[in-house]
């Protein structure tokens, strides 16, 4: 866990576990509200908002009277400053509503901290081992107080992690996520949704071809595109044409750093030719996100219950398979839950094979032949 001491040093290494609890708060001022999860510190001597966090939402600062610098306990600057601004900004905390001015700085690892200015300002009484807060002073219950006095706390890893959610939402937000697409011909057209919660964009073809049975053709777009940043596109086929003509989708993957032309592999399964024209559906662009990663050589991987098992290994079990007398065969095909057959070697082959029993089959065996 992590805490910061602003007076005393700047390595946000926590110390004590019970100095310190963290409330979800709503805050106000912005131009919306957003609700994020607030450090109470009676380690921290002021009251402090993360600059960058401020500037993301918007939140209206006020340049300081005078610059203050924050110091480590070896009398050297700390990195959280200078505080060269202050923001005011309404919050609640439970019930509780104030507006505490805010000494904007560099937070590493935290959005708010309520030190002891807001700690002496209202007098709340804590009990840190169970995690409640209850604002029960008398300028809490004339002023502050709506409701009951009493907030509870929530875990610091639960608070954390949903502090980055906000800040990660937001960041996200404000990127372009629309593809860019160029085209290479006046008559090309720009891929459009077909719904307005569609996973895809209909890609068009310009220009008419057939696509013969049992082969493949490559239909062009005439259009380029630049998918948003950290994503790459892939071409997927349309189920309509999959399920009516049998026309699959190869070579799929479209790089993020490629900017030609855009072609579709068109793959006839069927039997029939299939005519394409210029001006139709014959595909879907999908934008997925990437996971950058790196391969690397070990000499040994972890062993898995699977191991070397490839093609066809999932979803199967083991056959059962014993010597029976013709009257115990008579037995048990006539049972349902049991498959009952005749085993068969193929030498070419070099495998076994479960032959099926029919009547002329039971008679045999039950004649001797």
């Amino acid at each position: 866990m992590r805490n910061l001491y602003a007076a005393l040093n700047n390595t946000e290494t926590l110390d004590n576990e019970n100095d310190h609890i963290m409330v979800q708060i709503p805050l106000h001022g912005t131009k919306r509200q957003v609700t994020i999860n607030a450090m109470i510190d009676s380690g921290a001597t002021g009251d402090f908002i993360d600059k960058e966090f401020s500037s993301k939402y918007k939140i209206r600062t006020t340049q300081a009277k005078t610059i203050r610098e924050v110091y480590l306990a070896d009398h050297r600057p700390s990195a959280m400053g200078p505080i060269t601004h202050t923001a005011k900004v309404p919050m609640d905390i439970g019930s509780h509503r104030e507006s505490p001015m805010f000494q904007v700085a560099k937070l590493p690892n935290h959005v708010v901290i309520l030190g002891m200015p807001c700690l002496k300002q209202h007098s709340p009484r804590i009990d840190w081992g169970q995690g409640k807060i209850s604002f029960e002073s008398e300028r809490c219950t004339t002023w502050c107080l709506k409701e009951s006095p009493t907030v509870y706390a929530i875990p610091e890893d639960e608070a954390q992690e949903e502090n980055l959610q906000v800040e990660f939402s937001v960041a996200q937000s404000k990127k372009d996520q629309r593809v860019k697409v160029k085209k290479l011909d006046p008559q090309a057209k720009i891929p459009t949704r077909g719904s307005a919660q569609a996973a895809g964009h209909d890609l068009y073809a310009n220009e008419s071809k057939t696509i013969p049975a049992r082969e493949q053709e490559v239909v062009r777009t005439r259009i380029s595109i630049t998918p948003p940043r950290g994503t790459y596109s892939r071409i997927v086929p349309r189920s309509g044409m999959a399920v009516k003509h049998q026309i699959a989708v190869n070579a799929g993957v479209i790089d993020s750093d490629y900017t030609g032309e855009i072609k579709v592999v068109l793959a006839n399964m069927g039997k029939q030719d299939h005519q394409v024209k210029n001006g139709d559906r014959i595909a879907q662009l999908i934008t997925e996100r990437i996971v950058k990663s790196n391969c690397y050589e070990v000499r040994t991987l972890k062993k898995t219950n699977r191991g070397q098992q490839g093609f066809g290994s999932t979803g199967t079990s083991k056959a059962q398979i014993c010597e029976i007398s013709a009257g115990a065969f008579e037995k048990f095909y006539r049972r349902p839950d049991t498959t009952t057959g005749i085993l068969k070697y193929s030498k070419k082959e070099g495998r076994i094979s479960l032959e099926s029993v029919n009547i002329s089959t039971e008679l045999a065996i039950k004649s001797g032949k």
